[in-house]
């Protein structure tokens, strides 16, 4: 007699069975998280470069950013003393640990899960290397070059418009307040191009690798960082048009007044806030509100003020005679009444304080004397920048 059929489980497959096995072998061991930016380095002669162009020392420390599966970790390691690796994705670092487990690399890594933009500092390194998640970019770079002491050299992976804007120099369509602060605080170099099909998943755009080396000691610029990114935000808000038209927009202006406000109170200087109806101030007042200051005050009433004085205050056209005659009387005492009534809520003019005309007189001032009134920010190189910061500071003007 045959043996009866065995009924087969209707419990879920176990991780040994053959179909799950099929389909585990034909994906990775997990997905590559692209909110992370995970893009896997797979091109090991580009991983050699990457290293090579840090010249790293065997006394060195080294920090990576996003070491991912570990292939630049683990050249890195063979050349420095210590590798600091920083990972956001606790999968990663487990594999970046799994990497060098039983070898005498693992005694010279040291990994770090959290974001290095959320952390208080980069750790103290000497190099510093990375393929730097693209949605990270600038904040990394503005990081490192904050540092009280920043490494030596890095070596770092961008997408190739961001790298562009790196090494742009004055006159250049990608030329922007990135491309200013990055070669102000350090030498930026372009070392190669890495096309997408080089990662695994492939981005949708290209990539290239910058080398970084930031002013160190006497050659780093004596300046806040906050106060030069603060004018170079205001300068190339507009950087096709011209300083003068950056400077004077009523936000800008606004900022202006407030900072000088802020620089009289702390030098004890007395300043006159008192509203002046006609927009217009003696040099007289100027000196005594300035304290002493040399100020070269000009008539600044903005065209629009004065358009806006000729036209009707209710904002309608104006009724011709003939039509006024004809008009009941009843009506024309509305008239007259709405007409009052408008002219006692609307003003005239937009009623300014006397600081508020000062501080436009030395904005004028500043733009006249560096000669820079009519340059635009794609076209000024470090140099006018310097200027131009140098004449606010001694205008009493800050940007911090």
């Amino acid at each position: 007699m045959p043996k009866a059929a065995k009924q087969k489980r209707n419990a879920a497959s176990g991780p040994y069975d053959r179909k799950a096995s099929k389909s585990a072998g034909s994906t990775n061991i997990f997905r590559f998280d692209k909110d992370y930016g995970q893009h896997i380095l797979k091109n090991p002669g580009i991983s050699d470069a990457i290293v090579e162009k840090a010249f790293l020392k065997p006394t060195d420390v080294v920090v990576e950013v996003g070491p991912g599966t570990g292939n630049i970790t683990v050249r890195a390691l063979e050349k420095a003393k210590k590798v600091i690796a920083i990972e956001l994705d606790p999968r990663m670092g487990a594999e970046v640990t799994k990497r060098v487990q039983g070898t005498p690399l693992a005694k010279k890594l040291e990994l770090i899960l959290g974001d290095v933009i959320k952390m208080p500092q980069i750790p103290p390194c000497d190099a510093l290397i990375s393929n730097t998640p693209y949605q990270i970019s600038s904040p990394l770079i503005f990081k490192m070059l904050s540092m009280p002491n920043p490494p030596r050299v890095a070596v770092l992976m961008f997408q190739r418009e961001f790298a562009k804007r790196l090494v742009a120099r004055p006159g250049d369509a990608l030329y922007s307040r990135l491309s200013v602060n990055v070669n102000f605080w350090a030498s930026c170099k372009h070392i190669m191009k890495v096309g997408k099909q080089n990662f695994k998943p492939p981005p949708k755009v290209e990539s290239d690798v910058v080398r970084i080396e930031p002013f160190i000691g006497s050659a780093r610029p004596n300046i806040a960082f906050e106060e030069f990114d603060g004018l170079l935000r205001i300068a190339f808000n507009r950087k096709n048009k011209t300083l003068r038209a950056a400077f004077s927009i009523k936000e800008v202006l606004a900022l202006c007044e407030k900072n000088y406000k802020i620089y009289c109170s702390l030098n004890n200087i007395p300043i006159d806030e008192s509203i002046v109806e006609d927009a217009t101030i003696d040099d007289d007042e100027v000196e005594e509100a300035d304290n002493g200051m040399d100020v070269d005050m000009e008539d600044d009433n903005d065209d629009d003020n004065d358009n806006e004085a000729e036209n009707d205050e209710s904002g309608e056209a104006p009724m011709d005679e003939e039509e006024d005659d004809d008009m009941p009387a009843f009506f024309k005492e509305l008239k007259a009444a709405d007409d009052a009534k408008a002219a006692a809520k609307t003003p005239a003019r937009n009623p300014k304080s006397k600081v508020a005309l000062i501080v436009r007189a030395k904005v004028n001032k500043v733009l006249t004397a560096t000669k820079l009134a009519d340059k635009r920010a794609r076209q000024c190189d470090q140099n006018d920048f310097l200027k131009l910061l140098l004449a606010f500071h001694e205008e009493g003007i800050h940007f911090s």
